[in-house]
């Protein structure tokens, strides 16, 4: 099972996650907040936005929204956007 372990603020809405398979990627989650929805609509505000946090491997809010680090990796992966650790940056 892919577990996020690191995860990094960079700009807007984008996070630099680092995978415990030494691979890593730069995940943009606006295209998810532009959807709306209940869960996501609060982190449009930057405060509640830059409380995400690690649990478990999956990336968190203290809202109780979570994305899991297998369903990044394979989103960042289908959107060439995952490299090996040493790649990114």
């Amino acid at each position: 099972m892919i577990k996020i372990v690191k995860a990094e603020s960079l700009r807007d809405r984008i996070i630099r996650l680092e995978f415990s398979d030494g691979t890593a990627g730069d995940y943009d989650l606006q295209p998810l907040l532009a959807r709306g929805t209940e869960m996501v609509s609060p982190l449009e505000s930057d405060e509640v936005f830059q409380q995400f946090f690690l649990e478990l491997g999956a990336l968190c809010w203290p809202n109780g929204f979570e994305l899991s680090g297998g369903g990044i990796q394979r989103r960042l992966r289908e959107q060439g956007k995952l490299h090996p650790l040493d790649r990114v940056a």
